[in-house]
């Protein structure tokens, strides 16, 4: 039997935690499908537009090794993709893990027999993180000491 994967993702800003998460969920199922978030649902979801346009983000992770599929995701519900792909787990950072949308999917999903396993969440990178990184000012410049 096949053992489909699915990793829906803003992918913005691509970076280790990103990676982690795809090349770990690799391991685990033998066709892996990465559902990159469209710029109106994060927008909906969090409030902001992302760094990186969708076209780049979907292009970006179409082209990691352990992806086999890179497809747009438009819904919030993930489970709504469940219903397009019949994928067999969910995969996503340990963040979702005890609130209550990742209860409500986690319950979704067992009743169609599929599951979500969840992975550590990068805490020291996050495109959070990043965005604030980019907008902290720039340090005063050093003044010249005695010649």
């Amino acid at each position: 039997m096949t053992v489909i994967g699915y990793a829906p993702g803003a992918y913005d800003m691509f970076h280790i935690g990103h990676l982690n998460i795809l090349q770990r969920a690799s391991l685990e199922c033998d066709h892996l499908i990465a559902g990159v978030v469209t710029d109106s649902v994060l927008l909906r979801v969090k409030g902001r537009t992302p760094v990186i346009p969708f076209d780049e983000r979907l292009e970006i992770v179409r082209n990691i090794r352990c992806v086999a599929e890179a497809i747009p995701d438009q819904h919030e519900d993930k489970f709504r993709m469940w219903e397009r792909l019949r994928y067999d787990v969910l995969f996503k950072g340990s963040d979702w893990r005890g609130t209550p949308r990742g209860a409500e999917l986690e319950d979704k999903l067992r009743r169609v027999g599929a599951r979500v396993r969840y992975f550590p969440y990068t805490r020291h990178t996050s495109s959070t993180l990043l965005r604030q990184r980019i907008s902290m000012p720039a340090p005063a410049a050093l003044e010249p000491g005695p010649a």
